[in-house]
């Protein structure tokens, strides 16, 4: 019986919600032309109707305007509808995507979860503890050893009382120094007269020069 109307095997795919939006939202779009052409029509005949007096002819002008405004009216309420049935499909493909993206959500938290189980027996709590006790033995001893290489040999002990006393010896030794370095700038200044001059002159009274 097929072979005889021809029909094939092949079932056709369900529909698709998203090649119905777009069905959809082509005839709106197609409307929307359709109206654009009525309002160029309705703007001529809307300046024709100003320029006419009344009578016959303009009453006939008027009837073609209206005519043409009612056949804008029933477009405009076709596309209205379709942008309604497009809105519902968007939100029901929208609600079904986001059902979707659930289901594959959680699929991935479960398949995480099996992993991190898997992943959790080969883990052994008891080696890491001892692995942790172990680094801190070993830094311990390594804070031991370094102590033991900043030790210092042969180091006499120093009485404090000695130190002071060094010190203040010191102190006085430098102020001497000080002291004497001073009185050899003032000797030895340009100037400073040796002997007394009163006493030069009183020589040269009794004893005149020849």
């Amino acid at each position: 019986m097929r072979r005889i109307f021809g029909a094939s095997g092949k079932k056709e795919p369900p529909p698709n919600l998203g090649d119905a939006i777009a069905t959809v939202d082509s005839r709106a779009e197609s409307i929307d032309k359709k109206i654009s052409k009525l309002d160029a029509e309705l703007v001529k005949y809307k300046d024709q109707i100003k320029k006419m007096r009344e009578g016959p002819a303009k009453n006939q002008v008027k009837q073609k305007a209206l005519r043409i405004l009612k056949q804008k009216r029933m477009y405009e309420n076709q596309r209205d509808q379709l942008a309604q049935q497009s809105f519902n499909m968007e939100q029901s493909n929208f609600a079904i995507q986001g059902m979707k993206d659930t289901q594959t959500t959680v699929a991935a938290m479960k398949m995480g979860l099996k992993t991190m189980q898997k992943e959790y027996k080969k883990v052994d709590i008891d080696k890491i503890e001892n692995l942790q006790d172990e680094m801190e033995d070993m830094l311990d001893l390594n804070n031991e050893i370094q102590e033991a290489m900043a030790r210092s040999y042969l180091t006499p002990d120093i009485d404090e009382a000695d130190l002071e006393a060094e010190l203040e010896a010191l102190g006085d030794e430098l102020e001497m120094d000080a002291d004497s370095s001073y009185l050899d700038e003032a000797l030895n200044a340009p100037g400073v007269p040796t002997k007394d001059p009163s006493a030069a002159s009183t020589v040269s009274k009794f004893h005149p020069l020849t």
